[in-house]
């Protein structure tokens, strides 16, 4: 089972800059030119084969571990897959940034 967020928690997480948190958006870099959060280091799923092994390397399994795309299905599978690899506290965006450019930012575009 996989916890979720929804977008006012993940804007309060995001105004808290004294809680570290590791933020990961697997969009495209496509979606990402029509609309980001700057916090999010960006990791396209099309390309994890590229940063699969940075992830266990340069992401602590420990820490807080907040994932988003779009609607919040590809944001499930890494978060599940973070999770067999040993992540203890990985949150998924419900809705995604669709759902953030909504009911947090209606100044985001959104695609």
């Amino acid at each position: 089972m996989i916890p979720s967020i929804g977008p006012e928690e993940l804007a309060l997480v995001l105004a808290d800059d004294t809680t570290p948190v590791q933020l990961i958006d697997v969009r495209e870099r496509q979606e990402v030119e029509i609309v980001a959060i700057p916090q999010f280091w960006v990791l396209p799923m099309s390309e994890s084969h590229d940063w699969v092994d940075r992830v266990m390397t340069q992401f602590d399994r420990d820490g807080k571990t907040i994932v988003m795309c779009h609607h919040g299905i590809r944001s499930l599978h890494l978060c599940q897959w973070l999770q067999a690899q040993g992540f203890t506290d990985v949150y998924n965006v419900s809705g995604g940034i669709d759902a953030y450019a909504v009911r947090v930012d209606a100044s985001l575009p959104r695609y």
